[in-house]
């Protein structure tokens, strides 16, 4: 796993597959997203080398349900002992209850999706013992004050987080970066395509200078222009 700083407060965790985000207050810690099965562990070393100590991640922030983003959730909690929170639609996957409901895939996207399944490790995720559900305008005590976004389309519970006081976005997979060039373009493999372009056009509107996303590398710097060009595009 990469560790990338981004910004004094803010590092990029990177897996084989997707990555997390850890974010930094004075007294605490908030990781958002946990990488996929087996991650805990690498994300506790992750912040233990860059002086804390795994118990001062206090919150574990979940942008959607899907294996490579919530995977390592419940292993990592049990290690930091952080509440683990996803909004109210998606927690039940989260949970283990119910098995979430597949993306509706684009023929074009089958062969991405078939490749990068590959490299997700096997076994079922260690479901967290407790998930706290929230709700889109919710304030969580990081940053300043992160609002959540409901940001539907890529899954019916898939949330955006953003810092108004540091001009910070965490998309989730509603948004994504090329790995080619990096442009920014909407998120692929969805549950509903138009609704996450309504999505991703909200997002665009909110004006952060910093937007990170659940793939590929983060826009550090007038962030805003770039969301607005990849909705405009759709």
């Amino acid at each position: 796993m990469d560790v990338i700083a981004l910004l004094p407060r803010l590092h990029l965790l990177r897996f084989p597959v997707g990555q997390a985000y850890l974010w930094r207050d004075d007294d605490a810690l908030t990781l958002v997203d946990a990488g996929t099965i087996g991650a805990g562990r690498a994300i506790a070393d992750a912040v233990t080398a860059l002086g804390h100590a795994p118990g001062d991640v206090r919150r574990i922030v979940l942008t959607h349900f899907h294996e490579d983003h919530a995977g390592g959730a419940g292993e990592f909690a049990a290690l930091s002992g952080g509440e683990v929170l996803a909004h109210q639609l998606d927690a039940p996957f989260v949970r283990g209850e119910l098995p979430g409901p597949p993306p509706r895939f684009e023929d074009w996207e089958l062969p991405i999706h078939a490749a990068a399944t590959q490299h997700l490790p096997e076994g079922r995720p260690v479901p967290p013992a407790a998930v706290t559900g929230v709700a889109d305008g919710d304030v969580l005590d990081f940053g300043g004050g992160a609002r959540v976004v409901h940001v539907p389309g890529h899954t019916d519970g898939s949330i955006a987080l953003f810092l108004p006081e540091e001009g910070v976005l965490f998309t989730g997979d509603t948004v994504a970066a090329s790995p080619v060039d990096g442009t920014v373009i909407p998120g692929v493999f969805n549950l509903d395509r138009p609704r996450l372009l309504a999505s991703l056009g909200a997002l665009a509107d909110l004006g952060a200078e910093v937007a990170c996303f659940g793939h590929g590398d983060p826009v550090v710097g007038n962030a805003a222009p770039a969301l607005r060009r990849a909705a405009a595009v759709g």
